[in-house]
């Protein structure tokens, strides 16, 4: 392998001028950009990416962190699966490698000592939680001027940058399909209220039922934590009261196919299933039976968009003040998909 050494030897230069050229630093004449270039490529000379970084003072890493779910295979849910591939397809078009960071679940990440030793140039968050250390980390990163982006989650009350999906509309959007249809007693799974994304679909589920003058009922709202089994628990939970619950809105997949399976394990047939609504529209939102109507979240431009944004911050000198006027804040449309779970005007369209 040819050393900086003998490209500058043969393009007549000094090493430091070889550095300067390949790491485009500093005024240099194009004859000698072009004289160095030449003697590089004829030499084969592939600069060390290690010591490119140094020199550039980046890594050339975009970092992606991840909750830590033991025994959670992450990368098969639809969720992340769709927002990684869209994050991985931009950040190769903009030259960038991925650095995939798990939290601890014991203690909040320190996400600005990440920056500090020049590990990533940029950071994407990915399951976010309100927590206090969670929240501490990121005031940190806002007020040191790190570019950074939060997906799928977002703090009242704070300025951070955000890509996000309508979960407002989303969930009233479920919820109003069913309105429509003439359901009136409408039960609701929902996530975690640590997620942002859950207590919005609890605004758009409270929205649209207000809109018909039904009052919000605590006795029909439940729990999960969008896993299949917390539906599967939750189908239990709402066995007593099947009676009086004619539509279901689940929100997300997985807990909506977890409660039709768990409601068919405990003997409910088939035809007395409560209408289904689920969210995310994942693909196998299309291999249930009967197929789920669920609500479509475009996860994988989600992610395209928030690398774009994050990499616009990135090399900009943020201070807090100039960080705050330049906040990214975006949330692309949802739309529902009707199938045959909640379609009682056509049960059998797909």
């Amino acid at each position: 392998m040819a050393s900086r050494k003998e490209v500058a030897e043969l393009a007549g230069v000094s090493e430091a001028t070889v550095s300067r050229v390949l790491n485009n630093v500093g005024p240099l004449k194009e004859e000698t950009k072009e004289r160095v270039l030449a003697a590089a490529l004829k030499l084969g000379y592939t600069p060390s990416s290690l010591a490119q970084s140094f020199a550039r003072k980046r890594s050339g890493n975009l970092g992606v962190v991840m909750p830590y779910l033991p025994k959670a295979r992450l990368f098969s849910t639809y969720y992340f699966s769709e927002i990684l591939s869209g994050i991985g397809s931009k950040a190769r078009e903009e030259g960038y490698d991925l650095l995939m960071l798990f939290r601890n679940a014991e203690e909040p990440m320190d996400y600005s000592e990440l920056f500090k030793m020049r590990k990533i140039d940029a950071c994407i968050v990915l399951g976010a939680k309100e927590e206090p250390g969670e929240l501490a980390s990121l005031r940190r990163l806002k007020e040191e001027g790190h570019p950074f982006c939060l997906i799928n989650q977002h703090f009242e009350g704070e300025a951070f940058h955000e890509v996000d999906a309508d979960h407002v509309e989303g969930c009233w959007q479920a919820v109003r399909h069913l309105l429509d249809q003439g359901f009136t007693r409408i039960a609701f799974l929902n996530g975690p209220e640590s997620y942002s994304n859950s207590r919005d679909r609890l605004t758009g589920y409270a929205h649209a039922l207000a809109e018909s003058n039904i009052p919000l009922d605590d006795s029909i709202l439940f729990e999960g934590n969008f896993n299949r089994k917390s539906g599967v628990i939750a189908a239990k939970e709402m066995l007593p009261l099947l009676n009086e619950i004619d539509a279901i809105v689940a929100a997300n997949d997985r807990m909506a196919i977890g409660l039709q399976q768990g409601l068919q394990e405990l003997g409910i047939p088939r035809d007395h299933i409560p209408a289904i609504v689920g969210y995310d529209d994942s693909d196998a939102a299309e291999l249930t039976t009967p197929a789920l109507s669920s609500v479509r979240v475009p996860f994988y431009e989600l992610g395209e968009i928030a690398v774009v944004k994050v990499l616009e911050l990135e090399g900009t000198n943020l201070s807090e003040t100039s960080a705050s006027s330049q906040v990214i804040q975006i949330k692309l449309p949802t739309e529902l998909v009707i199938r045959a779970s909640s379609n009682i005007m056509n049960p059998k369209e797909e």
